[in-house]
């Protein structure tokens, strides 16, 4: 991989996850590192600035949604896209927890929303775009529920 990979820190309290994550996204000409939690995310955001972050919310320590308020809070940081991938759905599936977060005024909405398991083509289409500076309205994809 040339020094020009887009970086992508995938944060996941599930080892499976993110050892998947990571070799789909490496495979793909992404460099991908792995956080277990909140807390070494935001340690590992601050080393080494990612291009593209993926964010589980439900983890120990600090969770995923402590982690996005205070990345979004940050100005150093608020810039860096996040894609949510995570496996706690409402009752309407995917459509509408994407629709919980992006009506929550304390941050702004993420950048997407993957619903686990995470579909590898989706998962890809959705970094590469995030990642090649062309953001859109926040996106919804994986399974979806009636």
């Amino acid at each position: 991989m040339g020094s020009n990979s887009k970086k992508v820190l995938v944060v996941d309290d599930e080892k499976d996850v993110c050892i998947y994550l990571s070799r789909l996204l490496e495979e793909n000409g992404f460099r991908a590192t792995c956080a277990g939690n909140g807390e070494e995310a935001l340690q590992a955001v601050e080393k080494e600035r990612p291009d593209l972050i993926t964010l589980d919310l439900s983890m120990p320590q600090t969770s995923g949604v402590r982690f996005y308020q205070t990345l979004k809070s940050r100005p150093d940081l608020v810039g860096i896209p996040v894609v949510l991938v995570t496996g706690v759905t409402g009752p309407g599936g995917p459509r509408d927890t994407e629709r919980f977060y992006n009506t929550r005024r304390q941050v702004p909405p993420p950048d997407g929303f993957l619903a686990k398991p995470v579909d590898p083509e989706e998962m890809l289409q959705l970094a590469r775009k995030l990642t090649s500076g062309q953001r859109q309205e926040s996106a919804t994809v994986g399974p979806t529920r009636s």
